[in-house]
């Protein structure tokens, strides 16, 4: 495990930060982490600054997408022979020319839309998006204290419209081992869409966390390091 690299990668609404209990767990196994800061601006142009960051790393990964996250590593790690394990926490796993919009409407119980902020204009054309401080912990994180969730809220980080609705390329699960986790009570993406990319990936193990919210690596770091344990020691 020494030699092996884990990049988390966070989603859409969210930080690296969310992954500050993962990262401690795995750094106490040894395990070299780094949690990048995914730009959120487009699956292309996220995938394609994804991918040049795991160029500057020497030896094998297990790459970790979170939410959206999980549609950058899906690029991202197509041609890259260092990347053995590919884990999606509450992600997506897209087949080519999905989207994350459609994914998560491909099955009844998101309600993500209704939380959704006034878009924010960006003067390079296009919108941010932001969900409403005051119904975040309900939406996003509703496992954690009202206290923490009101915290996540405060530091959340947009993503563009476009991201949310640019279409995957070549997917690299198709190639490369994959692990799922993901909440039962995940409001963003619904848990029948995670069980449907996992059975579609042929994952080596997916796992559903009774009563988990979307962003499962808050409450639940040790199932998710657990998780990711298992990706890093079968690859």
């Amino acid at each position: 495990m020494a030699n092996k690299t884990v990049v988390l990668v966070h989603g859409a609404f969210a930080e690296s930060a969310s992954w500050n209990s993962t990262i401690g767990i795995l750094q106490a196994q040894g395990y070299s982490v780094i949690a990048l800061a995914n730009p959120l601006r487009g699956v292309q142009k996220d995938a394609a600054y994804l991918a040049s960051f795991l160029e500057t790393i020497q030896g094998p990964i297990v790459l970790v997408g979170h939410s959206y996250g999980g549609m950058v590593i899906s690029e991202a790690a197509t041609g890259n022979r260092n990347v053995k394990a590919l884990v999606y926490v509450a992600g997506f796993a897209p087949e080519k020319g999905e989207s994350a919009g459609v994914l998560s409407s491909r099955f009844p119980g998101s309600t993500l839309g209704p939380t959704l902020a006034p878009p924010v204009a960006l003067p390079e054309g296009g919108r941010d998006l932001y969900i409403q401080q005051d119904k975040f912990w309900a939406q996003f994180v509703a496992d954690v204290s009202e206290a923490e969730g009101k915290i996540m809220a405060a530091t959340q980080r947009p993503a563009t419209e476009a991201a949310l609705n640019d279409a995957s390329g070549d997917p690299a699960w198709k190639i490369i081992p994959s692990w799922f986790i993901y909440g039962e009570l995940d409001k963003n993406i619904p848990a029948a869409a995670h069980a449907f990319m996992a059975e579609r990936a042929r994952a080596k193990e997916t796992k559903q966390i009774i009563g988990g919210s979307h962003a499962l690596m808050v409450l639940h770091a040790e199932e998710v390091a657990q998780m990711i344990e298992a990706a890093a020691e079968a690859s």
